[in-house]
């Protein structure tokens, strides 16, 4: 904090509103009243009671649009009035120390020489390297291979660090960089430079063949495990879920191995892989980090802490001076629990084929959430104040006991340290505890990023949102459609759980909380429940067409106006936000195909499974998104090329939406042909209309199930079992009542 003479103190951030919300809220208006009359329709053009399959159908529909039309209010706490948030870095006095915890969980689908390019990325932070302290959880049962890869990382950082601070490189991660700066650009080819980068680059190069030579051989050869004692952790017998707990501090500040080449101190780097038993539940990613929380009290208990993805790099030096400024502002800064920054990925293809981007929710959504109490926690790139996350309520002077009595005894050797923290990382730590409950990062849910941000909230705690300019992290995107599948599945099905659970908003948040934020949360926590309505839109009214059942107004009503302002109003508007944003025309229209597939499929699965795990009928999972792809789909992906390679009930499911869409609108121009005089588009013109839209949102399913020879194409026994249940389907309803 800076003092000013005529003003007194200079705040370290400033918050701003978002310009033009007048027009938009005058716009958002007009879409309610829509909506309302959309609403009156429904009720009041209910089929008369001789007409049971209409009547069906109407309430079906009446139920969906009325979930709309609610979900469409709830987006609009999160679009009223967003802030924004811009810090002064430079007005930045007293630097705290930064605890920074990396989690991995299996080498075969996180490939070492990527985790540790991100462990390298937050290493050479443009920061005082003594108040730098990194730790890898290696939850994959302490696997030697990432051990001995963070162990070459090390020995690079003597050289990538003095390099990262002497050019002031932004983009810190090694991999990441010497990608984008294939060879010294205009600007960067000074005599030095050019050296150093070439230096720089050949040891980069040797350590990641050497990484990725033991990765692919799956083992450490015995020359190098004779150069560390760590590696005698890995002497007895162990395996991925049974092995003793293994602490071991590669670089500890205390001695000349220390040091880089320029004889500077190195940032502290700890290997953590906690001890895991067959029957000892871990709590997945949530028990890794309280597990890091508690072994980085004793050895260097920073008061802030970073929790970072091991596929989510470093992308800007000063991220983390841009967080201090949130947590260190004189006025403010002592309420704040978190600051999150967006979630980026640097592998989207150029016109985001599966909406990875999350363009939307990052450049507006999330700054809304900021301005009805503070965003939530999304899991990675997102500082924390160890006191909020260890569960100290604020106002609250009492702390976890450990914090104060374990404190690290500076004259302490690194052996007997890391012994002692062994024990904090053993599976029977926590037993008849608050870990997991009032302590650290909640359990019970997939999404323990989501509730732990709630909890920390419902306890007073304020959070902020930065997106700067230039991405804090940036992370990978899955590249096949049936990765992202899985992955909004988890996503929504945790989501969900927690909605329905004691830690709803509404619940654990009441009157803790403002109603603006828990209805923030709610957005997002309804991403499963948006699969009934959604799936009854692209079937029901199909169906019904094969009877000629009309679900909306004539096209001579003026019934049919609010349906047609609020549809193509919607879609104007979408479209315009999502350039604004940053996006492409195309780029939208991919988003609105996997906002269909998502729906339809993932998030349909997600809200049964939910609901199964409240009941007691399954368990709790955790599905990791493999980073590791076959050449041949990289390049399709790369060509935006939808990849449907895998038999999975997911790519039936939308073959079979695919297919009835397709038959529900040749069976209306077969209508027209046959029998002209019905004047069929006059009454099921927008039912027709839905289909025209389904049919080309699925073009790519269609390709893949009967024009691509590819291995990405839809399998066979998928296409087989898709065209059966939709023709079932259709033969169900023409024959019924008849």
């Amino acid at each position: 904090m800076v003092r000013d003479d005529d003003h007194g103190t200079l705040p370290l951030f400033e918050t701003k509103p978002m310009k033009g919300r007048l027009a938009y809220q005058l716009y958002a208006t007009s879409v309610f009243v829509g909506i309302i009359l959309i609403w009156v329709y429904r009720y009041s053009h209910f089929p008369a009671t001789g007409d049971p399959t209409g009547r069906w159908a109407w309430l079906i529909m009446s139920a969906s649009e009325f979930w709309f039309g609610l979900y469409w209010v709830l987006s609009q706490f999160v679009r009223w009035n967003p802030v924004f948030r811009s810090t002064f870095k430079e007005r930045l006095v007293v630097l705290p120390g930064i605890d920074v915890f990396v989690c991995t969980a299996d080498t075969k689908i996180e490939p070492p020489i990527m985790v540790i390019n991100t462990v390298l990325s937050v290493l050479a932070y443009d920061y005082p390297p003594e108040k730098i302290n990194v730790y890898l959880s290696d939850d994959d049962g302490g696997s030697e291979l990432m051990f001995y890869a963070l162990l070459e990382a090390s020995a690079f950082a003597k050289h990538w660090l003095p390099f990262c601070k002497k050019f002031q490189v932004k983009t810190t991660s090694p991999g990441a960089f010497f990608s984008n700066v294939q060879e010294p650009d205009e600007g960067l080819d000074d005599l030095q430079f050019s050296h150093d980068w070439l230096v720089i680059k050949k040891l980069y190069n040797q350590m990641q063949d050497r990484v990725k030579t033991a990765t692919r051989l799956g083992r450490v050869s015995d020359e190098t495990r004779e150069l560390h004692k760590g590696f005698n952790e890995w002497n007895s017998n162990s395996a991925s879920d049974d092995h003793q707990a293994i602490v071991q501090i590669l670089i500890d500040g205390k001695n000349s191995t220390s040091l880089d080449i320029e004889g500077q101190i190195l940032p502290k780097l700890v290997y953590v892989a906690r001890e895991k038993r067959p029957h000892y539940s871990h709590n997945f990613k949530a028990g890794a980090l309280n597990t890091l929380i508690r072994v980085s009290s004793v050895i260097s208990n920073s008061p802030i802490i970073l929790t970072i993805d091991c596929d989510v790099y470093s992308d800007n030096s000063e991220s983390v001076k841009d967080a201090m400024c949130c947590f260190m502002d004189e006025e403010n800064g002592n309420k704040i629990a978190y600051v999150q920054f967006p979630d980026s990925s640097h592998n989207i293809t150029e016109h985001d084929m599966y909406a990875s981007c999350f363009r939307v929710p990052n450049e507006l959504e999330m700054g809304g959430m900021d301005a009805n109490g503070g965003p939530c926690y999304i899991g990675s790139g997102c500082f924390h104040r160890r006191t909020a996350l260890c569960g100290a309520q604020y106002a609250d002077k009492l702390k976890p006991e450990w914090i104060t009595e374990n404190t690290r005894n500076e004259q302490e050797s690194t052996g007997v340290l890391q012994k002692r923290c062994k024990s904090l990382a053993s599976c029977t730590y926590e037993k008849d505890t608050q870990w997991g409950k009032e302590m650290g990062l909640l359990y019970g849910f997939p999404t323990e990023d989501v509730v732990t941000g709630l909890a920390m909230q419902s306890r007073g705690w304020k959070s902020v949102y930065l997106n700067p300019k230039k991405k804090g992290f940036v992370g990978i995107a899955p590249v096949t459609l049936l990765d992202v599948l899985v992955q909004h599945k988890r996503w929504s099905e945790g989501q969900f759980s927690i909605l329905i659970s004691k830690c709803c908003p509404f619940v654990f948040g009441y009157q803790k909380i403002p109603f603006t934020l828990q209805m923030s949360y709610t957005l997002y926590l309804l991403w499963a429940a948006n699969s009934l309505p959604t799936l009854a839109y692209v079937t029901v009214p199909q169906l019904c067409i094969l009877k000629d059942i009309p679900l909306f107004p004539k096209v001579s009503s003026l019934w049919i106006l609010p349906f047609l302002y609020v549809i193509i109003s919607q879609y104007i508007y979408s479209l315009g936000e999502f350039v604004i944003c940053g996006g492409s025309v195309k780029g939208w229209l991919n988003e609105q195909r996997m906002w269909l597939f998502k729906r339809t499929t993932s998030y349909l699965i997600a809200f049964l499974d939910a609901l199964l795990g409240q009941l007691g009928f399954s368990k709790l999972g955790f599905t990791v998104t493999p980073k590791v792809v076959d050449e041949d789909v990289l390049q399709r992906y790369k060509k935006e090329v939808m990849e449907f390679g895998n038999a999975s009930g997911m790519f039936t499911g939308l073959a079979f939406i695919a297919i009835l869409n397709v038959v529900g609108l040749f069976w209306c121009l077969k209508t027209l042909v046959m029998d002209p005089g019905k004047c069929v588009l006059d009454r099921l013109v927008l039912q027709v209309g839905l289909c025209v839209v389904v049919v080309w949102i699925n073009l790519p399913v269609y390709e893949g199930l009967f024009l691509r020879k590819d291995a990405g194409k839809v399998p066979t026994s998928v296409a087989c079992n898709s065209v059966m249940l939709a023709l079932m389907a259709c033969m169900f309803v023409l024959y019924s009542n008849s």
